[in-house]
């Protein structure tokens, strides 16, 4: 009995699934935004100087990473992505702190990419893939299990 109350998920556990989905919410969104008007996608990007390898590369991301996030799959590996897309989106694209606008953004990657940080030095918790994967670890390579 005292087993059984040690596998069920504690309120930690809750929180970072919480957290997780909702991290993960803005990148999902985003991407399938992006996504479903490849056209005007493109042509945003090469206003921007940026190539249609980027746009695929961007888009490929937030909803891989996303759902890595989301799901708990490997989440320390997509944090630590979307961790760094945030500062670089941030340091590339909203430094003109004379607009409320653009430095509001520049906080928000910022706040964004230290909780993604924060995700990918903690951990999924228990309720994800990463957590059934560390419960079943018998087997797998040691280098997996410490991205887990």
């Amino acid at each position: 009995m005292m087993e059984n109350a040690k596998s069920r998920p504690g309120l930690a556990d809750l929180i970072l699934l919480l957290g997780r989905l909702l991290l993960s919410l803005i990148f999902l969104h985003e991407g399938s935004s992006l996504i479903t008007d490849i056209p005007a996608t493109l042509a945003t990007f090469e206003k921007l100087g940026l190539p249609a390898l980027v746009t695929f590369t961007v888009i490929a991301l937030q909803i891989a990473a996303g759902l890595s996030v989301a799901g708990g799959l490997l989440c320390r590996l997509g944090a630590t992505a979307l961790g760094l897309f945030c500062l670089a989106t941030a340091l590339l694209f909203h430094t003109n702190f004379a607009s409320q606008n653009e430095l509001l953004h520049f906080e928000k990657d910022l706040a964004i990419a230290g909780g993604m940080f924060v995700l990918a030095v903690r951990g999924a918790g228990s309720i994800s893939v990463d957590g059934l994967l560390k419960r079943q670890a018998k087997g797998l390579h040691p280098w997996l299990i410490g991205m887990l």
